[in-house]
Parts: C-alpha cells; sequence; structure tokens
C-alpha cells in the first residue's frame, strides 16, 4: 500500500524549501520504491527551486542519491530487494536510434517512473531529475537504479550519480583523456574538481586547475592537479600555453558554464586539441568566435551531458576503484547534514563554501 514519508519540497519560485509529507506510491510495472540513505545537494536542485528548469511546481528536490531497494514492480530484473543503489538519471531506452547503434550513453528517450508522487492533498509532485531523493523513500523507474558494491559509503557513493560523475565522464569519456596528456581545467568547483580527479585517474602528464579562488585552487592540488592559475590575476590562456610549451593543453574542460571561460578554454587548447564544455550555461548565453578560428584550429568541440556516461558501465567500475583506494570519493563530501538543512546548504553551496553537503538518512 501507499506510504507516507518525509522529503524536501519547492513550492514556488524562489521559495525557501519547506518539508512536507510525501505520499509514495507502490511500485508499477518497470519501477521500484528506494529507501534513500545519502543524497547530495546539487546546484541543479538549487535551478529547480529558482525556476530555471521548468515552471513545473511543486518539485520535489534531490537526486544525487544511493540507498536500498524495497519493493520492485511487474518485470522488473534489472534489481531485487535489498540491493545497494545509485539512482541515475538516464535509465535508457534500448531502443532509441542512440540505443541501437551502439552508443546508448547517449540514449535519446531516457524514462522516469511513470506513476506520480503526491502531497497528502493529492498535488502531484515533480521530482528533479525524474528521482526526487531529498525523501525518506522515492519512486523511481528502475533502469534508474544502479546496482554497485553494498560496502561503499552510501555518502561518497550518491555522488557518482550526477556532479562527480559529470566532471570525470567530461575527462575520460567525452575528452577522451588518456596517458601522457596535458589537460586544462577551468573552474574549481564540484563538478570541475572531478574533473581534476578523472584527468589524473586517466595518466594525465600535467593537470592545470584554473579558477579566481586560491582556497579552490588549493582543494584541486589536493585532488590531482600539477599545476594551478589563479585567473583573476593571471591570464589563464599565456599561463596554460606557458605550462604546455607554448602549445595549449590537449585538452581544456570548461566546468563553468560561461561565454568569456569557454573563450579562455577555446584559445588555451593545443591545434587539434579538444575543448569540453560540461558547465551548464543559461539560456540567453552566447559565443561570438572567428569562424577562420574555429576552422584553423581544428579539433573538437564538445559538450558533455552527464559526462557522457553508461550508469550500467561507469558506476561499478569507479566504485571498484572507490573501495581500491585509487579514487577519493570521500574527498568530496564536506559535510554531512540532515533533511531540514537543506535549504543553509544552498546557501553555503552559492557561496562556494562546500563541494558538497549531503544528506544522511
Amino acid at each position: 500500500m501507499p506510504q507516507q514519508v518525509q522529503g524536501v519540497i519547492a513550492r514556488a519560485k524562489g521559495a525557501a524549501v519547506e518539508i512536507a509529507t510525501i505520499t509514495v506510491p507502490d511500485p508499477g510495472p518497470g519501477e521500484a520504491v528506494v529507501r534513500v540513505q545519502a543524497c547530495g545537494v546539487c546546484h541543479t536542485d538549487l535551478h529547480y527551486r529558482e525556476g530555471g528548469v521548468n515552471d513545473e511546481f511543486p518539485f520535489l528536490l534531490g537526486h544525487e542519491a544511493s540507498g536500498i531497494v524495497e519493493s520492485v514492480g511487474e518485470g522488473v530484473t534489472e534489481v531485487a530487494p535489498g540491493d545497494f543503489v545509485i539512482l541515475n538519471w538516464r535509465a535508457v531506452c534500448g531502443e532509441c536510434r542512440a540505443c541501437k547503434r551502439g552508443e546508448p550513453q547517449y540514449c535519446f528517450a531516457t524514462h522516469n517512473a511513470k506513476q506520480r508522487m503526491t502531497l497528502e492533498d493529492g498535488t502531484e509532485l515533480t521530482p528533479a531529475l525524474g528521482i526526487g531523493a531529498f525523501a525518506e523513500k522515492t519512486l523511481v523507474a528502475a533502469g534508474q537504479c544502479t546496482k554497485v558494491d553494498p560496502e561503499a559509503s552510501p555518502a561518497a557513493a550518491g555522488l557518482l550519480g550526477c556532479g562527480v560523475m559529470a566532471g570525470i565522464g567530461a575527462a575520460i569519456n567525452t575528452g577522451g583523456v588518456t596517458r601522457g596528456d596535458s589537460v586544462a581545467v577551468i573552474g574549481c568547483g564540484g563538478v570541475g574538481d572531478a574533473a581534476v580527479m578523472g584527468a589524473r585517474l586517466a595518466g594525465a602528464s600535467k593537470i592545470i586547475a584554473v579558477d579566481v579562488e586560491d582556497r579552490k585552487l588549493e582543494t584541486a592540488r589536493k585532488l590531482g592537479a600539477t599545476h594551478t592559475v589563479n585567473s583573476r590575476t593571471t591570464d589563464p590562456v599565456e599561463a596554460i600555453r606557458e605550462l604546455t610549451g607554448g602549445f595549449g593543453a590537449d585538452v581544456v574542460i570548461e566546468a563553468v558554464g560561461r561565454p568569456e571561460t569557454y573563450e579562455q578554454a577555446f584559445y588555451a587548447r593545443d591545434l587539434a586539441g579538444t575543448v569540453v564544455l560540461v558547465g551548464v550555461p543559461t539560456p540567453e548565453m552566447r559565443i561570438d568566435l572567428p569562424l577562420i578560428d574555429v576552422f584553423g584550429r581544428g579539433g573538437a568541440l564538445k559538450s558533455s551531458w552527464y559526462g557522457d556516461c553508461l550508469p550500467s558501465r561507469d558506476f561499478p567500475m569507479l566504485i571498484d576503484l572507490y573501495r581500491q583506494g585509487r579514487l577519493d570519493l570521500d574527498a568530496f563530501v564536506t559535510e554531512t547534514i540532515a533533511l531540514d538543512q537543506v535549504e543553509q546548504a544552498f546557501t553555503k553551496m552559492h557561496d562556494g563554501d562546500v563541494l558538497r553537503s549531503v544528506v544522511i538518512f
């Protein structure tokens, strides 16, 4: 029968979040109910609250999560009750053009649970990224559950559900960083730092972290950056070129999502190098580049959506590396908080005081 749990909702654009009683239905065909153990506070949740994604209020926030499958609906074979899973927002369909050509990481028809969770009065909730994990339990499509090693810390594992995966994937999957490459990362928040870690994991020989705050650059250095550049006082393009023999980096990852930093990334790459945009821009932003430079510099200009990850492939592998001590996911957990502290966590995140606040249930 349906269950009632506590969850964090955003009722209206810009309004402070609040805790409300949520009704979670029994899972239908292809669905699963997950008892959430941990959920990171991500910028995307703040975008939802501010109306930056859409206006389908009220939202049930939270999406960067891990937990235990409690029950599954008819036809579910991917997971079973008791499985420890990371929730993802790329439940691939297996039937679209991308899936049929063997590239499910680009699935064009990812799906969510068909049923909606509701408030006590029956008001339907829109779950953030189809997940809604700032709640004691949540209803998702079974394909949004990726089974991983249950010995992993829930707080650390859940971060692969969004930001950390986006950064690591931008380096490894989208950027194709490999051993001996030079890499520059512009913007050293959680995603940028994860890109630094991904570049290190891939064997990059030189990893240049760029930011306007020294404290963020120090964190990037701890996570694998070999060089740092404060772009508030130094031209980052010239600095990156100087650090790479005058050529520019093989791969430049832009983790800010602004026209000016994208232009810096474009000119800081080597000839035939790669630019990866993983920072999320706003709809009104535009770039203006000489087309002759786009042509003449060659290489590739790519965007990275969710780190071009395939959860069933990437999550278990990265958790294995974490369990082996080769991927320090714990470094991203700045603090653990209670469900009623999400609003304060948004402020800390906006001010750059944390890599991740993680709600623990």
